[in-house]
């Protein structure tokens, strides 16, 4: 740490929980990765719809990799509240918890990655799955995936990934998701594996904490240091895929960023930069992020509908 003495404390903890998410997320990844690999085999990967479009990716070079951003980079909305639908089917919490998670999914949508309603899902997450063991969990999340989660996969966003792995490269994914169901997304997609959040378990049960803290914005650019130094990858030869401003560390760490369907902040950077940009939406942005699909049950129908008129009384 004494690189960091001229960082305040304040400053030097929180880059700190960083490195510590980054590093355990790079650990999770590679202990999983191996597994994963051989059951996609057994499984049989997906098969990518849409063209791909390999103006990067160069076969052979196994110095490479690429990191791909989930949400509304791979797919279409927000993993964790998918996530938390699926919980709620299973009657892990209570109608009013499904209707923040129906809020938290709408200002998602509406207005992207927050640091504020991403702490609160977090938060709500790591409260309903206290006391669960982690093979339960990991259970219900090849379930979820697809109730929810297959049907929303950006078909474009795929066969980028798709082409990476063709040309012989690991691709991974790096998201705030907890790291067991980023590793099952990863798996059913037949990419390499996953750094998401590492959630505290003893004894195969959680204990309703984090290792350091979620992997989002800076964190994800150490998860993609640290494995890059375990897998012993050059960087500048490396691609990243965002949607998210937030994602600006992790993209400018390769040679090779993308932003892929991107938020505003994002696209401007990336343009002043000459990034590289791939945008698989169709149609008018409002229509791009309605209401999420499960309006039919009444109370996530409820919580989403408030969440518009809020947002929109704000304007």
């Amino acid at each position: 740490m004494a690189a960091l003495g001229w960082i305040t404390p304040r400053r030097r903890s929180a880059t700190a929980r960083s490195v510590l998410a980054g590093e355990a997320a790079a650990e999770a990844a590679r202990k999983t990765a191996q597994e994963s690999a051989a059951e996609s085999a057994l499984e049989g990967a997906q098969e990518p719809s849409g063209p791909a479009e390999p103006d990067f990716p160069v076969a052979g070079d196994v110095q490479a990799a690429a990191f791909f951003d989930l949400d509304n980079t791979v797919m279409q909305g927000a993993s964790l509240f998918h996530f938390g639908r699926g919980l709620y089917k299973r009657r892990f919490f209570q109608k009013r918890e499904l209707a923040r998670f129906a809020w938290q999914q709408v200002w998602f949508r509406l207005a992207g990655e927050d640091a504020e309603h991403m702490q609160d899902a977090r938060d709500s997450a790591l409260s309903i799955v206290k006391g669960h063991r982690v093979s339960e969990l990991m259970t219900i999340g090849e379930e979820i995936y697809d109730e929810y989660m297959a049907e929303r996969i950006w078909p474009g966003t795929r066969a980028l990934a798709q082409a990476h792995l063709d040309a012989g490269q690991k691709v991974w994914l790096v998201t705030a998701a907890p790291v067991e169901a980023a590793t099952i997304i990863a798996r059913r997609l037949g990419l390499t594996g996953a750094l998401g959040t590492v959630a505290e378990s003893i004894g195969g049960v959680y204990t309703g904490k984090l290792v350091g803290e979620p992997l989002h914005g800076p964190a994800k650019a150490e998860a993609v240091r640290a494995l890059a130094a375990a897998e012993g990858l050059e960087l500048d030869r490396c691609a990243a895929y965002s949607d998210s401003a937030n994602d600006i560390p992790m993209l400018s760490l390769v040679g090779h960023p993308y932003a892929v369907n991107p938020d505003g902040r994002l696209s401007k950077h990336a343009r002043e930069h000459g990034w590289r940009l791939r945008d698989y939406r169709t149609g008018r942005k409002a229509a791009k992020v309605g209401i999420p699909a499960a309006a039919g049950l009444g109370a996530l129908a409820g919580g989403a509908a408030a969440a518009v008129a809020l947002h929109r009384r704000r304007r």
